[in-house]
């Protein structure tokens, strides 16, 4: 009985520390452990969701841009000055182009599709469209 209880502690220990550094996953990491990160309907009102943690909502990973006690009508999808989407929701799948803003913008290596094309960002924090005007040196066709 001693030694599953040691295994036990020993799983819930590893779990915690899992959880812990999890904080420091790039987005590609954290989308690929994406359980790890609490689930919004699980924080309490009144609780204080930090700037730069991740939560989950509705199957989805956001980012949280700013310190804020969680309130029951500041959903991930109702307040986007509070949360960004992660736009490559799943690394093995190339998703259409969206418009991002300057807090979730496509990082370098990020591949989207767009206008019956797919296309490679070639910069962080890159918010324009690719195959536009004056581009060519932030997108490249793939």
């Amino acid at each position: 009985m001693a030694i599953k209880k040691k295994a036990l502690d020993r799983l819930r220990a590893m779990c915690l520390q899992a959880t812990i550094n999890a904080e420091a996953n790039t987005d590609e990491q954290a989308l690929a452990v994406q359980s790890l990160y609490q689930d919004w309907t699980d924080v309490s009102v009144g609780d204080t969701l930090p700037a730069g943690s991740r939560i989950n909502y509705g199957g989805v990973l956001y980012k949280v841009l700013q310190d804020h006690n969680k309130q029951e009508t500041w959903t991930p999808t109702e307040v986007p000055s509070l949360y960004a989407r992660v736009l490559i929701p799943y690394p093995d799948v190339i998703p259409e182009w969206e418009q991002p803003d300057a807090a979730n913008a496509y990082a370098a290596g990020d591949k989207v599709t767009h206008n019956g094309q797919t296309w490679e960002s070639l910069a962080d924090n890159n918010v324009w469209e690719p195959g536009a005007a004056g581009t060519e040196s932030l997108w490249k066709q793939c």
